[in-house]
């Protein structure tokens, strides 16, 4: 594959035409997964409270808003019989593009469900951090060593043990949460490529924040910002034709506008609290919130006061850093 190509491919991660995109290198586990990685707010703990009581018996909480872990050394409680063992993963490795919607749209349901996770920033260009696996496209997800792929997969089977109860695939086709999970991935990731490679000055402030977060070395960084950067700009134009776009922006606020009313007044579109479409749909616009059309899609639609919401409801990231 030639320069132009791959930076093609690249420059597709963050506009949504990378899909499940994946990359490959033996994973480097860690040794020790802090206790505690996901209690990471005082809002998670209130709504997770079972991961501390998971890891440690109550009494060793926090003492004027600081966890005191003098309860290590403690047995943990005996699994109550009545009420089923909580999903708690030892080992959770993420493969991605930092940029990529699909990869954030994983990202933003393991942070709001506070399950702590390792990234594996994967190189574009030689994808060597995934040549172990079959899949070559991101995100690619780790969970104690069972391999899932599909961003869309990856959150329905997380979601099934979490919540065993509930089985996605079982709600009628016309279900709402289903119809918006659906729109995001077969409409809003659409508009985003001719939005953020809308002109020249958008595609390198675009490729500036995909080198600067994404895994390159020097050299490679300054050929993706500006390669990249000019490919993309003619690749937008393709991208937008082909998905019947003739106003990018006009595009990106009808999408913007469309969420909106779909939540009829509601906090999310889960009503009290965020649902699996409203995770989505954040994850997705995350990447592109502090770009121009990021800023743009706020400051002339409604969808800034939901977005603000679902950044306090997902909270910090439960990443872990090694």
């Amino acid at each position: 594959m030639n320069k132009v190509n791959k930076l093609t491919v690249l420059g597709r991660a963050i506009g949504g035409r990378a899909s499940a995109a994946g990359i490959g290198l033996t994973t480097q586990r860690r040794l020790l997964q802090p206790a505690v990685s996901g209690l990471n707010s005082a809002s998670k703990l209130q709504r997770f409270p079972h991961k501390l009581a998971g890891h440690f018996p109550l009494p060793a909480l926090a003492v004027s808003g600081t966890m005191l872990l003098s309860g290590l050394a403690q047995d943990v409680p005996a699994e109550d019989p009545v009420h089923p063992k909580k999903f708690l993963p030892n080992d959770v490795v993420l493969y991605q593009y930092e940029a990529c919607p699909f990869c954030n749209k994983v990202k933003a349901f393991l942070d709001y469900y506070d399950i702590g996770y390792q990234v594996v920033e994967v190189n574009p260009i030689n994808k060597k951090e995934i040549k172990w696996s079959e899949y070559k496209k991101v995100p690619i997800l780790t969970v104690d060593g069972e391999q899932m792929v599909d961003s869309s997969d990856i959150i329905n089977k997380l979601f099934q043990r979490i919540h065993p109860e509930k089985y996605l695939h079982s709600v009628p086709d016309g279900d709402e949460e289903r119809k918006w999970l659906g729109w995001v991935d077969n409409h809003l990731v659409h508009v985003l490529s001719p939005n953020i490679y809308r002109s020249a000055s958008e595609a390198i402030e675009s490729f500036d924040y995909i080198t600067t977060h994404g895994n390159f070395s020097f050299t490679e960084r300054i050929i993706a910002k500006y390669g990249g950067a000019a490919a993309m700009y003619f690749v937008s134009k393709k991208l937008k034709k082909r998905h019947n776009i003739t106003d990018e922006r006009a595009a990106l606020y009808g999408a913007a506008e469309t969420w909106v009313d779909a939540l009829k007044g509601r906090k999310f579109l889960g009503g009290l609290e965020p649902n699996l479409a409203d995770l989505a749909v954040f994850g997705v616009l995350r990447p592109i919130r502090h770009l121009k059309s990021g800023r743009d899609m706020v400051e002339h639609t409604g969808i800034g006061e939901w977005y603000s919401r679902m950044e306090a409801a997902v909270g910090e990231s439960s990443r872990i850093k090694v």
